[in-house]
């Protein structure tokens, strides 16, 4: 039986909010699934994912094929870094410790970065929401018709050398 983690939408027209579920490959998108794992909300920004990281990764561990989304948001989330570094450990290259001490490196960092593009989108919004509204009047073509004018009087003159 091929499994697939994988996203049942939910939600409005026009409103997606989106489970995340490990479902047998056969079964309709929004049908009839083994287990959920999470949510996904693409409308807020960042996009708001809760995930159940350990039943993620177990069923990984188990073949679980995530489709293309999925893989992204488990990326995201750090799901797919963890499994490459239990890998590591699995192979002998470094204990379990050193890979979880790693992995919460990575997750500080990211969540560092996520909280920094959170406070950018809410600066963006507050900006874009008071800026007045401010006409200038442009002094340059005034000028610029000013000055033909006076060269043409000038060329305009009768010559008195005839």
């Amino acid at each position: 039986m091929a499994v697939k983690i994988r996203l049942q939408r939910h939600g409005s027209k026009k409103r997606p909010f989106y489970f995340i579920v490990v479902a047998d490959a056969r079964s309709p998108r929004d049908g009839k699934f083994i287990q959920k794992l999470g949510t996904y909300n693409p409308l807020t920004v960042p996009a708001t994912i809760q995930l159940d990281r350990q039943k993620a990764l177990e069923w990984l561990h188990k073949g679980a094929q995530p489709t293309d989304t999925v893989r992204t948001i488990l990326s995201f989330k750090g799901v797919l870094y963890l499994k490459h570094l239990l890998r590591g450990v699995k192979l002998g290259l470094f204990d379990e410790a050193a890979a979880m001490t790693k992995f919460q490196e990575w997750y500080a960092e990211h969540e560092a970065t996520v909280v920094k593009r959170q406070e950018e989108h809410k600066r963006q919004q507050r900006e874009s929401r008071y800026r007045p509204v401010v006409k200038r009047v442009e002094e340059a073509p005034k000028a610029e018709a000013m000055a033909p004018s006076a060269e043409t009087s000038t060329d305009e003159t009768p010559s008195t050398e005839a």
